[in-house]
């Protein structure tokens, strides 16, 4: 027998002496006591044992002696390492009979004081390294800190830098037309174009810089990462280091602050409120809602014959509100409902489709006027292409299509569907059907149809009496290259295009082979 092996039989002297005489007795699979081994204290495994009802299967009792630890695999563990922890006297529970891929950590208070620890000293060496007023470390973003936030500003490279990035992008580019048609790279290229991409990472991030003052007055938040990397959220500023002229700057996650805006524009625009004030007191209240009202039903006739005026009037109200949050200078009555994806879904913000909304989100929200008041203008000039661009960024912000538990919206779920065959959404750019996303959460029998459905109904066979685990991990591996999608993502017009390409490339294969 090897050492494995044997340490494995001792660790069945762990079980509750209880609980092997009810597996002597036949009440208990030997791959049951297994699974209560995997602690050694009889209480809890005895309590585990009564816990139980019709779902005994060792899985179950597994995961119901675990629920308390931490596995190695989740984010916080593999921050902080299992070194760093058992360095701290924390202690690892491992399970002798099953991969359980590094153990659970069973002390998650001590874990959760690290976490914060190495976050909070990340949080003090990006404060140090880039000016910011304050940095806090946080292990998920803090998503009602009600902060106005600023972005950076393009800026010209230094004549050094400028100079690096060329020659690097050039050696980079060269280098990939001479290796473009290699099967295998060489080790020493292949080390040589880690350096190049390491050195375009490092210099392209210089291109965009922060105003000085909004360092000064601002910070950054430092998170942990689903994956169990550090983000840093950047340029927040808090209310007690606004400035006092500001009011009428962008506000809010969505907004782009700068300077505030020049003395000689804000003296013009107080003597025109103060001029239009002037004019109101001389006439009664009614007088002016009275008078008010024609010019509203004036506005709204001549508006409904210039539809391109009433694009950049509608575009005006969603983006006043999404990236002037507080501004209160739109007058069409528009108003946009965004829905946080991100309290619906752990780890959205870290996808692909995640990261590519957040910079298009940015890159907009760069190119806003830093006053409300130039916004219209803003508009007025974007070219139609832009303005149409802006406008369709803004209405897609508000698109909910979430099925909560508690609501039923049928009618709004198939206007999703329609929508969706409008704009050929096809998921399988956004989202691969992994252990974590998918495979991981559902029943043996999803799995298996999935992989019936994505691969064959052979392969969906041969895996049959894998348990739920490694049947997880082995689903996901055939089904990476397949596009396959749960019935929730698929958009109807396109699944039965595939489905239908999937019948005539097999009907051709089988005409080939039949022949």
């Amino acid at each position: 027998m090897t050492p494995h092996v044997v340490r494995q039989r001792l660790r069945l002297g762990a079980v509750s002496p209880r609980l092997v005489q009810i597996y002597r007795d036949g009440e208990l699979t030997l791959e049951q006591l297994t699974a209560l081994a995997i602690t050694d204290d009889h209480a809890r495994q005895e309590a585990v044992y009564e816990r139980l009802s019709y779902n005994r299967d060792a899985s179950t009792i597994r995961r119901l002696l675990t629920e308390t630890h931490v596995p190695a695999t989740d984010r916080r563990a593999r921050f902080v390492g299992v070194e760093a922890y058992t360095e701290a006297g924390g202690t690892i529970l491992r399970d002798l009979f099953t991969e359980d891929r590094g153990g659970y950590f069973e002390d998650v208070a001590l874990l959760d004081l690290l976490v914060i620890a190495k976050l909070g000293r990340t949080a003090d060496a990006v404060r140090e390294a880039e000016g910011w007023k304050w940095t806090e470390p946080h292990l998920d973003f803090p998503r009602a800190h009600g902060l106005r936030r600023t972005y950076p500003h393009p800026v010209e490279l230094s004549t050094e830098d400028q100079a690096a990035l060329g020659a690097t992008q050039t050696e980079f580019d060269r280098l990939t037309e001479h290796y473009q048609s290699a099967d295998e790279l060489p080790d020493d290229v292949d080390a040589r174009f880690g350096e190049l991409e390491a050195e375009i990472e490092r210099l392209e991030p210089k291109r965009q810089a922060y105003d000085a003052d909004d360092i000064a007055r601002g910070g950054a938040f430092v998170i942990l990462n689903h994956d169990g990397t550090v983000r840093v959220e950047r340029g927040f500023i808090r209310r007690e280091d606004e400035q006092p002229q500001s009011q009428s700057q962008p506000a809010g996650e969505a907004s782009v602050m700068g300077e505030v805006a020049g003395a000689d524009d804000t003296s013009v625009q107080d003597e025109q409120e103060n001029a239009a004030d002037k004019d109101d007191r001389s006439l009664s209240d009614i007088l002016v809602r009275d008078l008010t009202a024609h010019r509203t039903l004036g506005l709204r006739l001549n508006l409904s014959e210039h539809p391109e005026v009433a694009i950049i009037a509608a575009t005006h109200a969603l983006a006043a509100q999404i990236f002037y949050v507080g501004a209160d200078a739109h007058v069409v009555g528009i108003q946009p409902i965004r829905t946080d994806l991100a309290g619906h879904a752990d780890g959205i913000e870290d996808t692909k489709a995640g990261k590519a909304w957040a910079d298009r989100h940015a890159n907009w929200a760069r190119q806003m006027p830093r006053d409300v008041t130039g916004l219209w203008a803003f508009l007025a000039e974007l070219d139609h292409d832009s303005r149409m661009a802006l406008f369709a960024h803004c209405v897609a912000l508000t698109v909910n299509a979430v099925k909560l538990p508690w609501e039923s919206r049928p009618r709004a779920m198939t206007t999703a569907d329609r929508l969706a065959e409008v704009v050929s959404l096809d998921m399988t750019g956004y989202w691969r059907p992994t252990v974590r996303s998918y495979l991981g959460r559902v029943t043996k029998a999803r799995i298996l149809e999935a992989v019936c459905e994505g691969v064959s109904g052979e392969a969906a066979e041969r895996m049959g009496d894998m348990k739920k685990v490694d049947m997880a991990e082995a689903a996901e591996q055939l089904l990476a290259a397949t596009g396959w999608l749960p019935p929730l993502l698929r958009t109807v017009e396109l699944h039965e295009q595939v489905g239908a390409s999937t019948d005539t490339q097999d009907s051709e294969g089988y005409s080939q082979a039949a022949e």
